[in-house]
């Protein structure tokens, strides 16, 4: 079966799971360190997905001088 692709909310959703597992500490050292490696590539997942979605926010909006500047809704 195919994975599903990963959206920022399921992203985020594991990344609270993983934080509530770590805080219990009721797992062994080395599935502490997976986890928050798991975790680290969660949070690089989301962070590129809001920068994304910030420069799709912006728009480029001509000044009266003719001069193209990015301006945010």
């Amino acid at each position: 079966m195919p994975k599903k692709k990963m959206t920022f909310e399921n992203a985020l959703n594991r990344l609270e799971e993983l934080v509530q597992q770590l805080e219990a500490g009721d797992i062994p050292l080395e599935e502490s360190i997976k986890s928050f490696d798991e975790g680290k590539n969660l949070v690089k997942f989301c962070l590129q997905l809001l920068d994304k979605a910030e420069i799709k926010v912006k728009e480029l909006e001509e000044s009266p001088s003719g001069e193209f500047n990015l301006s945010s809704f």
